[in-house]
């Protein structure tokens, strides 16, 4: 447990988030994307295939999907029952698989088979909201053009007091007005990773937690 500062849960938001920064950065020096990838396409598929679904459960499924459908195009192509196969074990696979296939045929179609590197781009692709273009930007391209959202991103900023927002669109308005542009990236990594080890959803280590001090939900 680091040494509490002379920041407290009640100091505003904007006082409290280089130091929330700084102690999650020392506590989770290596916090990245858990997805594994090689590609942006990759990256793309592993995304989409991750809502409603564990990346542990994502990461076990894709080694075989990645061999079998390598590029856009192969997916763009493919037996859609096949695909629907694949991606069963990951929940919701007809949605799924269909937009990943929509994904792909608009990316053969409109950018020669590259997942495309800017945010208005991604967000023409079926299934692409802007949480997994910021995945997408940010980790496979290193493009700090947003915050990503996710449930983790979405319960701490509310616990934490960095918005009083629900909707992910605002709260990432919100955060990407208190964080540093240099910091958009890493803020979703470390936030989701707290999010998982320590404050879970229903019961949130509070005892465990090196940033509580600076907590005004913390019990």
């Amino acid at each position: 447990m680091s040494q509490p500062s002379a920041l407290t849960a009640a100091s505003s938001a904007e006082a409290r988030i280089p130091e929330i920064l700084r102690l999650l950065h020392q506590e989770y020096p290596d916090a990245t994307c858990e997805l594994d990838f090689r590609s942006p396409l990759e990256l793309l598929v592993a995304t989409i295939l991750s809502a409603q679904c564990t990346d542990e459960r994502v990461n076990k499924v894709t080694p075989a999907l990645f061999a079998a459908y390598p590029t856009a195009q192969a997916y763009a192509e493919a037996d859609i029952e096949e695909l629907q196969e694949a991606v069963r074990p990951t929940g919701f696979f007809r949605n799924k698989s269909k937009n990943i296939q929509g994904a792909a045929r608009r990316i053969v179609e409109a950018y020669d088979g590259d997942v495309p590197s800017v945010m208005d781009d991604l967000l023409t692709l079926p299934g692409v909201a802007r949480k997994t273009a910021n995945v997408v930007l940010g980790c496979a391209y290193h493009i700090a053009d947003g915050v990503v959202v996710d449930t983790h991103v979405k319960r701490l900023s509310n616990r934490l007091g960095l918005t009083a927002e629900s909707n992910p669109e605002k709260i990432e308005r919100d955060l990407m007005n208190l964080v540093p542009q240099e910091e958009w990236i890493d803020i979703g990594h470390l936030l989701i990773f707290h999010g998982r080890r320590v404050c879970a959803a229903r019961k949130p280590n509070c005892a465990a937690c090196v940033i509580s001090h600076l907590c005004p939900s913390a019990q």
